[in-house]
């Protein structure tokens, strides 16, 4: 089913990270909140330092009320194309989370340590065998 708005990539959204161009994704929508910066509650910091990349755990975690969810639709101009998004692009401002990394790669690559396992239980018992 074709979509009606326009479809941004991440790597588009990613370039949009000053005060003067400032796109954020929020579940899967793309805002410009430029003009919305000297209007913010909490500060321009605080939506700058969520430029360019998802923020919607941000948003989310920052407990906006109703009405901030209404405002917010006037600064939609398209949506995230997913079939484009890479998960490798990262703001400057976005820490990296290395130990969320770690456990996204043990969960990913978990057999390795189960063949180190039990070749281990297997050379174990072979050596008991010959005592």
């Amino acid at each position: 089913m074709p979509t009606l708005t326009k479809l941004f990539t991440m790597q588009e959204v990613s370039q949009q990270n000053s005060k003067d161009n400032c796109w954020v994704v929020i579940d899967g929508k793309v805002y410009d909140l430029t003009r919305y910066l000297d209007h913010h509650p909490g500060g321009d910091d605080v939506v700058l330092a969520a430029a360019g990349r998802d923020a919607t755990e941000d948003f989310e975690d920052a407990g906006h009320s109703n009405v901030a969810k209404e405002i917010m639709g006037a600064f939609c101009i398209g949506e995230l194309d997913v079939d484009t998004t890479s998960p490798e692009i990262t703001s400057k401002n976005q820490p990296v989370d290395y130990p969320q990394k770690m456990k996204d790669l043990t969960k990913q690559y978990w057999a390795v340590p189960v063949a180190v396992v039990g070749i281990s239980v297997v050379v174990g018992f072979l050596y008991l065998r010959k005592k």
